[in-house]
């Protein structure tokens, strides 16, 4: 069997989708050992998997980043976005290359895999690969790798097709690189170049399409068509798919018998402490409306909720995904792109309200593909929710075309896709 390195950065819903491929490669018999933040190691070791614990440097608590970063309250919009780049992923490289060298050189290893955000792995590759193991990126967020028919990762831009629209792309990518990002570029050459001896080949935040393979955890049809997509790229389906669950269910779950339509809403289980970001405006949003507004609180108490609720409004702190998504109308998120997948899974249409960090391409691909609708914004007013539902109930080719997606995820390989791509890297490794 093989020995494994899992690279992540100390942030939750970076760790989470990893915990899941280090317990399926465990329990094929393949050793693992993954290299995190402090926090996570008792959820590391639960897994079967051997915890690494990143340098103090690269380490930091992530329940609450202003906090830890204190120099990034405030800023907002582009500014916010450098400086998180700057600050929270890019100065830890460094010190990240430098532990995944010192678990290498302790034990070595047949394939490294990182997620995308782990920008250590930008400097691993620029080594030469005889003088290193295989790099696998996991794709835990939508597919960045530069193409001619997309715009740059991260604005949440829509594809358009034909010649102006590559034009577009040409110039937002040059906008992007030099203007929006040009200093942190900079700081990025000189970062990895002291870090590693040799000169950064590209733009920093492109270190995805360097990696031997990248197995991205969605399938073709929640993803841009690329004409000059990359040969190390293969798509195996959602990271995790809806289990089967036996709790206990709330007592007023008889009431989903389809007598109504069923909305069901969440901010997840991080980006849950301001219910007016999106729980709020939606239960507001359709109080009067002959629905059932389905709450999960993602493990916050219910008492912390606004009181007296809608009277159309059930509230739990978690609720199972295999038994509630069958018989939701449409799912109300935040743009994780774990709940949105367990969404398409069911056939489930979306409203996704999200516009930072990944969230902003994850809801243009709800869009671009007709699962859902979008809105623009993290903290939609009721208006908008309500207008957004009434949309999607009213028009069946929302739940068509999402179900359409959720066929393909049915067909897809999952983990054992991932486990087959490692086999290519390191095949006599994977049969010892």
């Amino acid at each position: 069997m093989s020995s494994f390195l899992i690279c992540s950065t100390p942030v939750h819903g970076h760790v989470t989708p990893l915990l899941a491929v280090s317990r399926y490669l465990v329990q094929q018999g393949h050793r693992v050992r993954f290299l995190t933040g402090q926090r996570y190691a008792d959820r590391v070791r639960s897994t079967g998997a051997e915890f690494l614990a990143l340098p103090t440097g690269a380490d930091y608590d992530d329940t609450d980043m202003n906090v830890a970063f204190p120099g990034r309250v405030g800023k907002t919009g582009v500014a916010g976005i450098r400086w998180d780049v700057s600050n929270i992923f890019l100065k830890p490289a460094p010190m990240q290359i430098r532990a995944v060298d010192d678990a290498v050189a302790q034990d070595p290893v047949d394939a490294i895999l990182v997620e995308s955000m782990f920008i250590g792995a930008v400097g691993l590759l620029s080594r030469r690969r005889a003088e290193r193991p295989a790099i696998v990126n996991l794709g835990i967020i939508p597919l960045g790798v530069e193409s001619k028919d997309t715009a740059p990762f991260g604005l949440g831009i829509l594809p358009r097709p034909g010649v102006l629209g590559r034009v577009r792309n040409a110039v937002l990518d040059v906008l992007t690189k030099r203007v929006i990002f040009g200093g942190v570029q900079k700081q990025a050459e000189q970062i990895l170049l002291e870090a590693t001896g040799q000169k950064l080949d590209g733009f920093f935040m492109s270190g995805a399409s360097r990696a031997d393979a990248i197995v991205q955890f969605t399938v073709p049809g929640f993803e841009y068509e690329r004409r000059d997509l990359p040969e190390t790229v293969h798509f195996v389906g959602p990271l995790s798919r809806a289990t089967k669950s036996d709790g206990a269910l709330p007592e007023w779950w008889s009431e989903l018998d389809g007598s109504r339509p069923v909305v069901h809403v969440s901010q997840g289980t991080i980006a849950n402490t301001d219910y007016d970001e999106l729980i709020t405006p939606t239960m507001t949003a359709l109080a009067d409306d002959d629905v059932l507004v389905v709450v999960s609180t993602g493990g916050r108490p219910l008492s912390t909720l606004p009181s007296p609720l809608p009277a159309n409004v059930r509230v739990a702190e978690y609720l199972p995904h295999d038994r509630l998504l069958p018989v939701t109308d449409v799912y109300v998120s935040n743009g994780g792109y774990g709940g949105v997948h367990y969404a398409l899974e069911h056939g489930v249409p979306l409203l996704v309200a999200g516009a930072t960090e990944d969230k902003a391409e994850v809801a243009a691909r709800v869009q671009w593909t007709g699962a859902g609708v979008r809105l623009r914004t993290n903290r939609p007013t009721s208006e908008q929710v309500g207008s957004a539902v009434r949309r999607v109930l009213a028009d069946p080719g929302y739940a068509e075309r999402t179900r359409k997606i959720g066929a393909e995820i049915d067909a897809s390989s999952g983990l054992t896709g991932l486990e087959t791509v490692l086999e290519t890297l390191v095949p006599k490794a994977m049969q010892g």
